[in-house]
């Protein structure tokens, strides 16, 4: 299992990667348009963050284009990089030229038939977007369930995305993604539960320890 963060926003990005549970960085081209950075440099800035897996997306749409982009991206990330592809005919032709070489993840998978696709072509990582198909198609975790059984047994391992809350992460992971990505809100509500912080101050209230409480 690996937790990752869906941003580019470096403030955040730092803030997951500080926490020692967070293993990398997923982007996508929305979120890489909202920074007035070029692409380029927002991934050179998140390698001096992340020493994981930073996941970026293709945005060409001809074979030899995306060929290009997808080692373009290898020449800043290096071993860091996982390759987004579309879920379509030319995406996959291009998952299984390229995914001897580099990791690639065919993204926004909402059936079966995809998976069993990527999986085919080689792809390392798939990427459902869950709380999207929910919402299109729904049941976004039981989307997930059949992904899941359709890779079973595979090197191609399940990303789940669009994660809205924790209640819905942790139902994903229950059902079979072994990798969640998450938006910094949710990331960092992952963290916390309203009865825990009522236990942590009464300990600090009334407890004592090694060091003065509090």
């Amino acid at each position: 299992m690996s937790i990752f963060i869906d941003s580019s926003n470096p403030s955040h990005v730092k803030t997951a990667m500080d926490s020692g549970w967070v293993t990398g960085v997923t982007t996508n081209p929305l979120i890489l348009a909202q920074s007035e950075l070029e692409p380029a440099e927002i991934l050179k800035h998140l390698k001096t963050f992340c020493s994981g897996s930073i996941f970026y997306q293709l945005t060409s749409t001809t074979f030899e284009a995306m060929i290009t982009e997808a080692h373009q991206a290898l020449d800043i990330l290096e071993k860091q990089l996982v390759v987004k592809l579309p879920p379509h005919d030319l995406g996959f032709r291009v998952c299984a030229e390229l995914s001897s070489r580099m990791s690639c993840c065919p993204t926004a998978i909402y059936s079966p038939a995809q998976a069993l696709i990527a999986r085919e072509a080689g792809a390392q990582y798939i990427a459902v977007y869950v709380n999207r198909a929910t919402r299109l198609l729904g049941d976004g975790i039981a989307l997930v369930n059949e992904l899941s059984a359709v890779l079973k047994n595979s090197r191609t391992e399940l990303l789940a995305a669009s994660l809205k809350s924790p209640t819905e992460a942790v139902a994903a992971s229950v059902a079979g993604a072994q990798h969640l990505t998450l938006p910094y809100d949710t990331l960092i509500a992952m963290s916390g539960h309203e009865l825990s912080a009522d236990a942590i101050k009464q300990f600090q209230d009334d407890g004592a320890g090694l060091l003065p409480v509090g």
